[in-house]
């Protein structure tokens, strides 16, 4: 028998009706006789009460009791999950992060997965029993519970499912990867299969089916993932470690992907901070995108970057202190989104940037903090005009079409 994981996120687990829906999924593979870990995310709204909950009772809330707080929110799904799998007469426990051998490491809110020990899950598979498991966390060194930030449910399956050396799919609330996002483009078309590295680079600039450093973890261990949407089973997506299917007569964009979240930030000093920027975004785990700065010849130091918006706060002090010691001021702009295309070889093909950046200037869109790799070209573009600029470069790629490569030659 084969070990399967399955990870189903807070959309998925909404109410009674879904939980159970999710629960009959979990029980036809075991029926079939896979072998089967659960990995389960907050219900619905249920973190974002949580830190409701915690606003109202405190102005002062320590990093630590907030991970406490949120980390409820999985077990409760995760007991939830097991009751109904129960009710089917398919037996089941359910398992904190450290009860499942999940150990992290890092700051809190941030931590990362350090070790999965399997012999927790392991037992239990062996007697028949299904593992329900409380993703989002682990425990670190000190016996304290870390949360593992956004999407840290889908690193938790990843996780597992290479220490089990198991198959993992993804149940979320929508049918796979898209060109772009179905809910403002309707012409978006399902991606069968798709590389690892270019889903985390979707991912990262902003599609929301998965988190990238599941992805990442996914294509560093070797586990070949399946997205598929809870409520209708059907076949997905593929999100492969393997080598691109891609040819050089095929089409370099994969999708457009959009992220309105994000704030850009613009660091001025008289001094090179460059250094300092990076030690404050480090210490508070918060990630950096489309990040230029000045030439040391020039009179003032300046570094631009953007981060996601709801982190601003977690690194505003730090950068302010850091400029304001050598005369410098610090200057967010959360109004903006950002757009990418996403693909492969794009370095390689300076035309594709010229026709994205073309397409936004012909339909009057302002664009600034252009940043491109060899898999995502990105810019930012006023908040109130990013649905507009992902319908236009959909269109522009014609990424409707089985057969848009052709129009992407020089």
């Amino acid at each position: 028998m084969t070990i399967l994981v399955q990870k189903f996120g807070g959309t998925s687990l909404g109410g009674v009706d879904e939980v159970s829906r999710a629960a009959r999924t979990v029980e036809a593979a075991y029926r079939r006789g896979d072998r089967v870990a659960v990995v389960v995310s907050a219900r619905g709204a249920a973190t974002d009460e949580l830190l409701r909950l915690a606003a109202q009772m405190s102005a002062e809330r320590p990093a630590r009791e907030i991970d406490q707080l949120l980390a409820t929110g999985e077990v409760a799904s995760a007991a939830l999950m097991a009751m109904a799998l129960a009710a089917l007469g398919v037996p089941a426990v359910s398992l904190t992060g450290a009860q499942a051998g999940i150990s992290a490491a890092g700051p809190h809110g941030a931590g990362v997965i350090a070790e999965v020990d399997p012999q927790p899950v392991t037992s239990l598979l062996d007697r028949g029993v299904v593992a329900v498991v409380a993703g989002f966390q682990g425990v670190d060194g000190l016996g304290n519970v870390l949360t593992l930030g956004r999407g840290g449910s889908d690193t938790t399956a990843v996780a597992l499912a290479a220490a089990l050396h198991a198959r993992c799919e993804i149940y979320t609330d929508v049918d796979g990867i898209y060109t772009g996002d179905p809910r403002l483009v309707p012409e978006a078309r399902l991606l069968p299969v798709i590389t690892a590295p270019v889903m985390a680079e979707m991912a990262f600039a902003g599609a929301r089916v998965m988190h990238s450093r599941a992805v990442e973890l996914a294509a560093l261990t070797n586990v070949e993932l399946h997205v598929r949407n809870s409520g209708t089973g059907g076949p997905g997506t593929t999100v492969t470690s393997g080598p691109p299917e891609l040819m050089e007569i095929r089409g370099a964009v994969v999708a457009i992907t959009h992220d309105a979240k994000v704030a850009r930030v613009l660091v001025r000093a008289d001094h090179d901070l460059a250094a300092e920027v990076f030690d404050v975004l480090a210490a508070a785990g918060v990630p950096a995108d489309l990040v230029a700065r000045s030439g040391s010849g020039e009179a003032e130091f300046r570094m631009g970057f953007t981060v996601p918006a709801d982190r601003v706060e977690l690194v505003h002090a730090g950068l302010a202190a850091a400029a304001s010691r050598h005369g410098g001021q610090v200057d967010v702009n959360a109004d903006v989104g950002k757009v990418s295309l996403v693909g492969t070889g794009l370095l390689n093909r300076p035309e594709l940037a010229a026709r994205m950046l073309g397409a936004l200037t012909g339909a009057d869109i302002p664009t600034s903090w252009v940043s491109a790799t060899q898999l995502r070209t990105s810019v930012t573009v006023p908040r109130q005009r990013l649905t507009e600029a992902v319908i236009l470069l959909h269109q522009e790629f014609a990424l409707d079409r089985d057969d848009y490569s052709l129009e992407l030659l020089p």
